[in-house]
């Protein structure tokens, strides 16, 4: 799967973890930064990020911030994004089956990295079901 994977300086060592994990276990994977700890403005990163998804240049995407809400409310400026803020397994698989999101949101502050890496795993693994769902999904975007 071709991942695109970015954030601010609050996800930044959830980052570089997940790019690891993720390329171990055979994903592509593109970093659109921050690439330091240094504070930065996460929708310098987030922007591109977004419209490398919504082109189809990438299957799925990543966002990680402190809270996790900046990345995500940022991403779904973007008609073609669904981005899901997600703090649980739970979450990663219904943000995928019933709202068919394109990218994961994750909130580096909140979350301990190993249940990061366990959402993402999940978010992943997870296919849209389609049906009563897809209907719904196809009225969200406002053009």
């Amino acid at each position: 799967m071709k991942i695109a994977i970015g954030g601010d300086h609050a996800g930044f060592e959830y980052k570089g973890k997940l790019i690891q994990k993720l390329e171990s276990q055979g994903h592509e994977v593109k970093d659109f930064g921050p690439f330091s700890d240094a504070s930065v403005d996460y929708p310098d990163y987030v922007h591109p990020l977004s419209s490398a998804v919504e082109t189809g240049e990438f299957d799925l995407g990543i966002v990680i911030c402190g809270s996790g809400n900046g990345v995500a409310i940022t991403a779904n400026k973007h008609q073609g994004i669904r981005a899901a803020l997600v703090w649980n397994e739970e979450l990663a698989s219904l943000a995928r089956q019933h709202n068919n999101a394109n990218v994961l949101a994750i909130p580096a502050r909140f979350i301990s990295y190993e249940l990061a890496e366990k959402v993402t795993e999940t978010f992943l693994t997870t296919e849209f079901e389609g049906g009563r769902h897809a209907n719904r999904v196809n009225k969200i975007a406002c053009s």
